[in-house]
């Protein structure tokens, strides 16, 4: 058959067929092939605007360290649906980015100046109550970002908090429908409620009964599909407690990190803030105005209280605290590392305007001794050498484990132990058995049906594990001896729950149509808030969802509990309060709730803008 298509592939159909081919890959395939290569590095498109997935690999990094910081040191990240948490950290990526498109179209603009502000007055970058650029750069490597890109990510959040608040700030609440919120929250109610309560003793279940249960609910009653893995683990850290390292490298490397301490500068600087040709123009002469009067003697800090366009220094006499290099902008810098102690610069134009700068003082570089920073330095460079290996020695166990028949001789050739799990199932197990990742390659068809060795499994950016199934039990019915009783005590709770609530809703029934009344045994409540503590919430919510009665008449309800009890209600009255509202506290109500609905505005302004966007995901 083959050798006739190929007979027949070299005449004039081969050339129609090439040619529909070409046609159908002009409007498919190329395209598809042209948008598989252009997005191979991008986990997603929004509006046209690209999420790459170096981004996409640190917002998930950030949310790991937040659960970590949030759980304590003791939280282990292997409990973490590995695709859960990259769904999570796309979604925010991706309103992110719609935030930030919407506050590009509203025209919100940021400002280099509070970036900067926030940089020099945030607590963590400061040691002793100033800016420290060592603890900076320490934070910033702690958070996987560098100076330029951390500066820019920061300039976005304050770009989206003036959008956040712009939209949450223009809700408002009317003195009306806060004082309808106060009579509601304060409302009382006076009900009356009878309980009745499954009595599982009168309840009998017949063989026939457990029987058809059981024959109807297969399914429920299997023994569940587990798996024992033999598996190696490959992690930085083990391997960094391997490696020597020796005394000159670890030298090396503390020369290295005090080359890049520099001395910290603490300058003040009086803003001139301009925008246009016009603006700088009258700003440079105000500059120059309060330079000439900074010559004959004025206060320097004095005049940055009075003239200063930046609020975040100008209450401090202008002064900014130390900081390193790198931290303001390059025009600022050139010429505040060119000045003397004490001396103020001439006017320096940025993109914020005109400056006047001052060198209040200088700190010198403080270089720690070698012997204080040996054991870290050692550490680091055991962990450095530790990734550079690690990276070789896990494609060396991918390609080990491709190769072999079982994980023994992978483990011989990198000398790693090969270990056992415990048995766990679909559902997973605990530690690094809990990882979403490894629980799909052990239960898939590669691993668990074929017997292969899987794949190197990433856990996490330390950890990476190869494994094979060693024991598979697959699911087999359970007898019915060994379930019966369990199926005895589920059908006696589900008849004495049908039961109990038959019985109330025939009274409930008998109440409404006028058949019967309350008797004394009822359970009375005078004045019940919506915060009463010695009721079930259920109960509660249930009261005050029933209508207001009419006077001199009650309104009868009934509700179902989880715990099979049936409770019948009497709602008798309905109370609100005439209390007068200061003034202060009905305004301080008004801004709670104008918050709350704007919060709500916000939150529906981003599902309104995901609902209109063009999103991609690859």
């Amino acid at each position: 058959m083959l050798q006739d298509i190929r007979d027949r592939s070299t005449g004039w159909i081969a050339k129609v067929i090439v040619g529909v081919i070409v046609v159908l890959l002009s409007f498919t395939g190329f395209e598809a092939i042209m948008s598989s290569t252009s997005n191979r590095n991008n986990a997603a498109k929004v509006n046209g605007e690209e999420i790459t997935l170096d981004a996409l690999a640190q917002e998930k990094s950030l949310q790991q360290r937040q659960l970590a910081q949030q759980f304590g040191s003791d939280f282990d990240m292997n409990l973490l649906d590995d695709k859960l948490l990259n769904e999570m950290a796309l979604k925010n990526l991706i309103s992110r980015k719609l935030l930030l498109q919407a506050a590009a179209d509203a025209g919100f603009v940021g400002s280099t100046a509070a970036v900067d502000s926030f940089i020099l007055q945030f607590p963590e970058f400061q040691e002793n109550g100033a800016f420290s650029a060592q603890r900076f750069d320490q934070v910033l490597r702690q958070m996987g970002y560098g100076r330029m890109q951390f500066r820019s990510m920061l300039a976005q959040d304050i770009l989206l908090s003036q959008l956040q608040s712009g939209i949450i700030n223009s809700a408002f609440v009317t003195e009306a429908e806060a004082l309808a919120f106060i009579q509601l929250e304060n409302q009382t109610r006076d009900f009356s409620m009878t309980r009745f309560q499954p009595d599982l003793s009168s309840i009998a279940v017949g063989e026939d009964e457990v029987q058809a249960f059981y024959q109807a609910n297969l399914s429920r009653f299997m023994s569940p599909e587990q798996v024992v893995l033999e598996y190696i683990e490959l992690s930085k850290a083990d391997l960094a407690g391997r490696i020597e390292v020796d005394e000159d490298e670890v030298r090396a490397a503390y020369e290295a990190a005090i080359a890049n301490l520099a001395e910290q500068r603490r300058p003040a600087h009086i803003l001139f803030e301009a925008e246009g040709e016009e603006q700088y123009a009258q700003a440079l002469e105000q500059a120059e105005a309060t330079a000439k009067r900074i010559a004959a003697g004025e206060d320097f800090a004095e005049l940055a209280r009075e003239l200063s366009a930046d609020s975040g220094s100008s209450a401090e006499g202008g002064d900014l605290g130390f900081a390193g290099p790198d931290v303001f902008e390059p025009e600022f810098e050139a010429v505040l590392y060119a000045l003397e102690k004490g001396q103020v610069s001439e006017p320096v134009k940025t993109a914020y305007g005109w400056h006047l700068i001052k060198l209040l003082d200088v700190q010198a570089a403080d270089i720690p001794a070698y012997a204080e920073l040996r054991d870290s330095l050692l550490q680091d460079v055991r962990i450095t050498k530790a990734e550079q290996q690690f990276v070789e020695l896990v494609d060396a166990l991918e390609s080990a484990a491709y190769e072999a028949a079982d994980l023994v001789q992978p483990a011989q050739e990198l000398q790693l132990e090969v270990k056992t799990s415990p048995a766990f199932g679909r559902e997973g197990g605990e530690g690094i058995f809990a990882n979403r990742q490894v629980i799909e390659s052990a239960f898939s068809e590669e691993v668990l049906e074929e017997g292969a060795n899987s794949h190197a499994l990433e856990l996490d950016a330390d950890t990476v594990v190869v494994l094979r199934v060693k024991q598979h039990d697959k699911p087999e019915q359970i007898a019915l001896a060994e379930v019966s009783q369990d199926i005895v005590e589920l059908l006696r709770v589900d008849k004495a729950s049908a039961q109990t609530r038959a019985e109330g809703e025939q009274l409930l029934t008998a109440l409404r149509e006028g058949r019967a009344e309350p008797t004394a045994d009822w359970q009375r409540f005078e004045a019940a808030t919506r915060r009463e503590d010695n009721l079930e919430p259920q109960v509660v919510q249930q009261v005050f969802r029933m209508p207001r009665p009419q006077v001199g008449q009650s309104v009868y309800d009934g509700l179902a509990l989880a715990d099979g009890s049936y409770v019948v209600l009497r709602l008798s009255g309905v109370s609100t309060p005439d209390d007068a509202v200061s003034a202060d506290n009905l305004n301080a109500l008004r801004d709670i709730l104008a918050s709350r609905q704007g919060q709500g505005d916000f939150a529906a302004f981003s599902r309104q803008l995901e609902r209109d966007a063009k999103i991609e995901k690859f």
